[in-house]
């Protein structure tokens, strides 16, 4: 296969697993961005958290919400749990690495805030640890996964909300994370403010 031809088996990949993701996907996000929509009107917020390419994805869902996201709008409450390396190398020096997100969590979390956690790989420690830790607190969690939901899915209660891409390859996973996140920020953003200018 020379390079060209890599080049087209990747977007019809992704297609594929976007195409999956459309007929699956949409009630799904639907009741996520409603359980998001009720959490900002009662005056609580998001925060977020994943690992490397994830920790990519909740650093830009918090962007969308703090500034905007298509269209101006007043700014939402929403923190990336992943950006403070000050208080990731910390946390992470002093305890544990499973416990850069969970401290955080317990420290900042309220009830009726909500935890999107973001993950394509669904058992890393440090995300198991932070939907235990939103438990704790009492929050609700909704989860970006893909494959079988691994560990993160097996740890949701009935309060919870799991949107699983359809795929297996991490990749895949995050591009399909990536446009339901978009579309949670419109979705969000319609609820709230409804057809905008801008």
């Amino acid at each position: 296969m020379d390079l060209q031809d890599r080049i087209i088996a990747n977007f019809h990949s992704s297609i594929d697993s976007q195409a999956t993701a459309s007929e699956m996907l949409p009630p799904l996000l639907e009741h996520a961005s409603a359980l998001i929509v009720n959490c900002l009107i009662n005056d609580n917020k998001i925060l977020t958290c994943g690992n490397g390419g994830s920790a990519a994805l909740a650093q830009h869902f918090a962007s969308e919400m703090l500034n905007r996201y298509e269209k101006d709008r007043p700014s939402l409450p929403a923190m990336a749990l992943s950006t403070d390396s000050s208080t990731l190398t910390a946390i992470a020096n002093s305890g544990s690495f499973n416990e850069i997100f969970s401290k955080q969590v317990l420290a900042l979390g309220q009830p009726g805030d909500i935890l999107l956690v973001i993950t394509s790989s669904c058992k890393s420690n440090n995300v198991v640890q932070a939907v235990q830790a939103a438990h704790e607190r009492g929050m609700t969690v909704i989860a970006l996964t893909g494959g079988d939901g691994g560990d993160v899915a097996s740890l949701l209660s009935s309060e919870d909300f799991e949107i699983r891409a359809p795929a297996d390859q991490p990749s895949r996973i995050q591009e399909v994370q990536l446009l339901a996140m978009h579309c949670l920020c419109d979705l969000i953003d319609y609820q709230l403010f409804g057809a905008m200018e801008g």
